[in-house]
């Protein structure tokens, strides 16, 4: 990987500790008069082996970042860089298996198909994949186990809990074990015991060394989770703080 670069909002860091690195993103909606400007010269160091919360109001820019970082959206200006890789070397089909390989979603509305058992859920990805269905399912149980859901793995969604949902989905996110976790408002649809519970399982199962883990969220009740938080308004990074910083204050 190529040396941290100085900036705004970037600490002198161990390059080998950057997961990913925004360089100057810039993003524009439209053009001519109804251009609107979602993001405005963002850059940031976003490390492995940690919780990163991106905080802020509606609109501020989180989703239009973590869309860009995690390959779904296109930067109109600036470079992103995952592990090492410029993400303008994985256009086309090269980034779209980075996507199935190496990162894990997360989203507020659950997404599980309600057809599927908790288990055939958290397979999808590894079938998508090509892994051999029994292996598949195989693995989607162990998940399903370390997110304690083993005993409602051949449930249906609709017979699960909103919490209980939202786990089957970090099971999912999970399952192939992704070097990116995106999770973008996992806790808003939940009450402060569920979205609790949710945050615990991230920071226990989902944070590991070598894995960039992003949570977008603007739910004061979860801020306490967060081993760096990045605090976003019109578009730009306002401030940087660490869980030290917050023990501090």
């Amino acid at each position: 990987m190529t040396a941290t670069l100085e900036a705004p909002m970037t600490e002198r860091i161990a390059a080998s500790d950057v997961g990913v690195a925004c360089r100057s993103i810039v993003k524009d909606f439209g053009a001519g008069e109804t251009r609107v400007r979602a993001l405005d010269n963002v850059t940031v160091d976003i490390l492995t082996g940690e919780l990163t919360l991106l905080v802020g109001p509606s609109g501020c820019g989180k989703t239009t970042l973590i869309s860009i970082i995690a390959g779904l959206l296109s930067p109109t200006q600036g470079e992103i860089e995952l592990f090492g890789t410029p993400q303008s070397e994985l256009a086309g089909r090269r980034l779209v298996q980075f996507r199935a390989q190496h990162v894990g979603f997360v989203f507020q509305q659950y997404n599980l198909l309600p057809a599927l058992t908790a288990t055939e859920n958290v397979a999808v990805p590894l079938l998508i994949q090509d892994v051999p269905r029994p292996e598949a399912l195989k693995r989607a149980r162990n998940v399903l186990e370390l997110v304690d859901l083993g005993a409602r793995a051949n449930q249906l969604p609709a017979t699960l809990s909103g919490g209980q949902q939202q786990r089957v989905a970090i099971a999912r996110a999970l399952v192939h074990e992704p070097r990116l976790l995106v999770c973008d408002e996992p806790t808003a649809a939940l009450d402060a015991k569920s979205g609790h519970t949710v945050m615990e399982l991230i920071r226990q199962v989902a944070v590991q060394t070598g894995r960039v883990v992003i949570v977008v969220t603007h739910d004061h009740r979860v801020f306490d989770f967060g081993d760096r938080t990045i605090e976003m308004a019109d578009g730009r990074i306002q401030s940087l703080t660490t869980r030290g910083d917050k023990e501090r204050t």
